[in-house]
């Protein structure tokens, strides 16, 4: 077995999710413009020109990262909410939890707090990100919540800032726990922490005649 120190041997027949897993940790690990290409290759154990075989610059193995990891997740959620019936309040619930299994406890976390911190100096990835996830999210949420709102188990709320209040606490507790709290796994409890948002939510969301515990 090799030594913790010895350099990973570098194979020509890496693949692309090979390539991708390697961004994804160096680009939450040092951030976009610390991110060389070169590393990213040594960790994915192939060659610089490899990676070029696959994508022509780090702006596109970045938004390769999104493509792959994220929007699927933001895609699945959609499905959910168009098969879903029944509680609108269930749904918000559903939406949340999965995208916290598929997002908030994989490395695919730490993207946001990427995002806030770079967005200003590469104003085409973030633009990229608001349109591919930002706005598809958003139209999400506003979904699930016009949904509860027509049935009638809803108040009727401001869409765009209820949307925000909703999604602001999440975002902070991934931004914490990548920056201040020292790594994902300090800081508060996630499941703890879902559970207090979503019962804070439901008391401002449900009307008084359909409150109920979650």
């Amino acid at each position: 077995m090799d030594s913790p120190a010895t350099p990973r041997k570098r194979r020509k027949d890496a693949r692309p999710n090979e390539l991708l897993a390697a961004a994804l940790d160096l680009f939450v690990e040092k951030g976009y413009s610390a991110t060389r290409l070169e590393d990213v290759a040594t960790r994915a154990g192939a060659s610089k020109g490899t990676l070029y075989l696959y994508f022509a610059n780090k702006e596109a193995l970045f938004k390769a990262v999104i493509e792959e990891g994220i929007i699927p997740v933001i895609a699945e959620n959609e499905t959910i909410a168009a098969e879903h019936t029944g509680s609108a309040f269930a749904l918000m619930e559903r939406l949340i939890y999965n995208w916290w299994e598929k997002i908030g406890q994989t490395a695919y976390s730490g993207i946001p707090k990427l995002m806030v911190a770079e967005a200003r100096n590469f104003p085409e990835l973030a633009q990229f990100y608001y349109e591919k996830v930002i706005l598809r999210a958003r139209a999400l949420g506003t979904q699930a919540l016009q949904y509860g709102m027509r049935s009638g188990e809803f108040r009727t709320v401001d869409l765009d800032t209820a949307l925000d209040v909703i999604i602001a606490p999440i975002i902070m507790l991934l931004i914490l726990r990548h920056s201040l709290y020292g790594g994902p796994e300090h800081g508060p409890d996630p499941s703890s922490y879902l559970k207090t948002h979503l019962q804070l939510l439901a008391h401002g969301l449900l009307k008084l005649d359909k409150e109920t515990q979650v």
